[in-house]
């Protein structure tokens, strides 16, 4: 058996496991936004307080925005529901996020840098152009292409 027939029933069977990889990584980052999310809840006024020190506009609007965004992903992501639509603002938020927080500070995260948020918004993308997966909400209401 040659190297590409080898190689091509390697990427065959690896395929068994997309939809398993989409639901670890759904949950893995509804987990990662689950704890900032309900920080933000518990003490909306200083995250307020906060985003208006970086110079974000409307800072109270943009505190609850960014609180409600991070929780509605959090149960979307988890249920996998509109996975697609929801990664398209959560992405934004990790675009502020490194922007005004992280970029300043690198890419190590132990510097806390961007590298976290980053990952997180690769993985969004990847919900975004990808969907959630077999095991999904999606999957149930809309179909095989969701």
């Amino acid at each position: 058996m040659g190297i590409k027939k080898i190689y091509l029933e390697f990427s065959r069977l690896g395929e068994y496991l997309q939809s398993f990889s989409l639901l670890f990584a759904r949950l893995l980052v509804a987990y990662g936004f689950y704890e900032p999310a309900m920080m933000k809840w518990q003490d909306m006024k200083s995250v307020a307080e906060w985003f208006g020190s970086m110079g974000i506009p409307f800072p109270t609007l943009n505190a609850y925005m960014a609180a409600g965004t991070e929780i509605t992903g959090v149960v979307l992501l988890t249920l996998g529901l509109f996975v697609r639509i929801i990664s398209i603002p959560m992405i934004i938020i990790m675009i502020v996020a490194i922007v005004t927080v992280h970029l300043h500070n690198g890419f190590s995260a132990g510097d806390n840098g961007f590298e976290i948020p980053l990952y997180y918004m690769a993985f969004l993308l990847i919900f975004l152009s990808h969907g959630a997966g077999k095991f999904s909400l999606d999957r149930l209401i809309f179909g095989e292409k969701n």
